[in-house]
């Protein structure tokens, strides 16, 4: 039997592996940690990262868990939509979409993402 980690990172590889070889459109990568959320869009092609924002940041670190997510989802988005980036493919990262990854996911469709 595998421990929790290993079928994590299995979870995780598989996700990333079917988003990779489908789409040109940049990646939403999200990371969630016990205390915090973050949220990046990259552009695999090149190997950068276009746009990120977390639950660190100035005006998000008042909220907590399902807010603090959700408020990252808009930041990323209005971020994004500043630099051009209407469409992505979302990546939850092996995560199970519910909580506060679907907060995230929300948030970022209510400020005008795309995915």
């Amino acid at each position: 039997m595998k421990i929790r980690s290993e079928r994590y990172n299995f979870r995780k590889l598989r996700v990333r592996n079917k988003i990779r070889n489908v789409t040109q459109n940049p990646r939403l990568s999200v990371y969630r940690s016990l205390k915090h959320i973050y949220a990046q869009i990259i552009d695999d092609m090149q190997g950068k990262t276009l746009v990120a924002a977390s639950s660190k940041e100035k005006g998000v670190t008042a909220a907590s868990g399902v807010k603090a997510a959700a408020l990252v989802g808009e930041l990323i988005g209005k971020k994004a939509t500043q630099k051009g980036i209407s469409a992505v493919v979302f990546d939850r990262g092996g995560r199970a979409y519910h909580g506060r990854v679907k907060a995230l996911a929300d948030g970022a469709r209510q400020a005008g993402l795309k995915f």
